[in-house]
């Protein structure tokens, strides 16, 4: 579990620091790269760890990213320019992506099918607690002992995780036969890096990034054509379409993709909602997200535990998307109305529901992939959440900032400088002006919230066709 714990750590504790990094090498137009390359790297990195661990054997291969991502570290603490911590976080993303799909992994291989959806649920509250403590660890390490510490603080936590995985039990000898892809590999890696990129450009919301972004998408259309097509030929493919074809596995992949569009959306955009639109503080905003990602955390413990004991998979996240649909819904058609208490109290609920899907549908893949298959299995939900957040973050922008400019051109800039922090972006308003600004901005956020609850809603019929119903 601390291997994950590392792997989700690291793509938030930079949050807070990005700034200092940024003025301390005088690249801030370049900053954003340090996040993205990591991202990247990482989402490549998991299928191909995957396919490793199945075939050489899931501990050894966590000895080699384990080993990849503390070097990576150390390596980006040394370095001296934005170009130089950009290629040492492509490093730490190619480690990170195998302690994300390994950690999943080795849970399958170490525990009877039965009792993972209660170690799946202890893995999805790790995984929460990494997000909300990273922000709040970058700072406070920024601040006491430079932009550097975010990084090395990974080398003393990655030892105890070399040595913790090697108390694991051994595992069986039963491996799948290894051939080497590396024409799939080469698709795949142009696939996801042309198409996070380019949804990256889309999340910018400006018109001058649109032509180079639409490029990129339609570079990765091409690549994830070829990829199919090379892979229904290939005798040891690196993405096993025949394991995806199986409707248990498609089924619970598209529901984390849906999960991970809808969470992520939520998570970017509502702490932009309470300060622009409610006008709260930075710091009456993070007390507001509290809830959620208690509730996130205890429901999927609650939903490991009631797997555990009753055996049943889908009546769980069934119950909770729709629950998590009615949420968006009313944040929808009443948050304006709501005080601090309600909003909270809704967030709550909302963590909770969402909690349900993460645990089983992890469990759910690893049953339907089979002993074998469980690097590949994980593999796939990782892919799924992560290329799903990148999409339902960048569609409810492009609804958010769409809706705006249909409304009224000027109340989108007003925003969009607004979104980049620029508090003053509205001071040569007058008041009218700036009512109907607001006004403008409340009714965009309707939208980007009924946007996050079409997320839930495919997510729940995927969830009630999903073949696999009890473990």
């Amino acid at each position: 579990m601390l291997p994950m714990f590392l792997a989700v750590l690291d793509q938030t504790i930079i949050a807070t620091a990005l700034p200092t990094i940024a003025a301390a090498m005088g690249e801030v137009e370049r900053a954003s790269w340090i996040v993205v390359s990591y991202l990247i790297a990482a989402t490549i990195a998991a299928p191909i760890y995957g396919r490793l661990g199945d075939s050489f054997g899931r501990r050894k291969v966590m000895y080699y990213a384990l080993g990849i991502f503390i070097v990576a570290s150390v390596l980006c603490a040394l370095a001296t320019s934005v170009l130089t911590l950009t290629a040492a976080r492509v490093l730490q993303g190619l480690g990170g992506g195998g302690l994300m799909t390994l950690s999943q992994a080795l849970v399958g291989e170490a525990i009877p099918p039965r009792e993972r959806a209660r170690y799946q649920g202890y893995l999805a509250a790790i995984a929460v607690c990494a997000n909300s403590f990273g922000p709040v660890a970058g700072g406070f390490l920024t601040e006491s002992f430079g932009w550097q510490s975010i990084f090395l603080i990974n080398v003393p936590i990655g030892v105890v995780a070399l040595y913790l995985v090697t108390r694991l039990p051994q595992p069986t000898r039963d491996r799948l036969p290894w051939r080497a892809d590396p024409g799939g590999a080469i698709l795949f890696a142009i696939f996801v890096a042309t198409t996070l990129l380019a949804l990256e450009q889309v999340q910018r919301a400006e018109l001058s990034t649109l032509p180079l972004g639409g490029i990129m998408l339609v570079v990765g259309i091409a690549a994830l054509a070829i990829l199919v097509w090379h892979e229904n030929r290939a005798s040891s493919p690196l993405i096993p379409l025949s394991l995806l074809r199986q409707s248990a596995i498609w089924h619970s992949d598209a529901m984390a993709a849906c999960h991970g569009a809808a969470l992520v959306s939520l998570i970017t955009f509502i702490p932009v909602y309470l300060e622009v639109v409610r006008g709260f503080s930075p710091s009456t905003t993070g007390a507001v997200l509290v809830p959620l990602t208690i509730g996130i955390g205890v429901g999927s413990l609650l939903t490991g535990r009631l797997v555990n004991s009753s055996g049943q998979l889908m009546i769980f996240p069934l119950v909770g998307l729709a629950i998590a649909t009615l949420n968006f819904v009313a944040l929808a058609l009443f948050a304006e109305r709501f005080g601090i208490v309600m909003l909270s109290l809704l967030l709550l609920i909302n963590g909770l529901a969402m909690g349900t899907v993460m645990g089983v549908v992890q469990v759910s893949v690893q049953n339907a992939a089979g002993q074998l298959r469980l690097g590949e299995a994980a593999a796939s939900v990782q892919f799924s959440r992560s290329i799903g957040a990148a999409f339902g973050t960048a569609l409810v922008a492009t609804v958010l900032f769409a809706v705006l400019t249909m409304l009224n051109p000027e109340a989108a800039r007003v925003f969009a400088a607004m979104f980049e922090h620029a508090k003053s972006a509205g001071a040569g308003l007058s008041i009218d002006q700036r009512f109907a600004i607001q006004a403008d901005i409340t009714f965009a956020f309707r939208a980007a919230f009924l946007t996050m609850a079409l997320f839930t809603t495919a997510g729940f019929f995927l969830t009630l066709t999903n073949p696999q119903k009890k473990i």
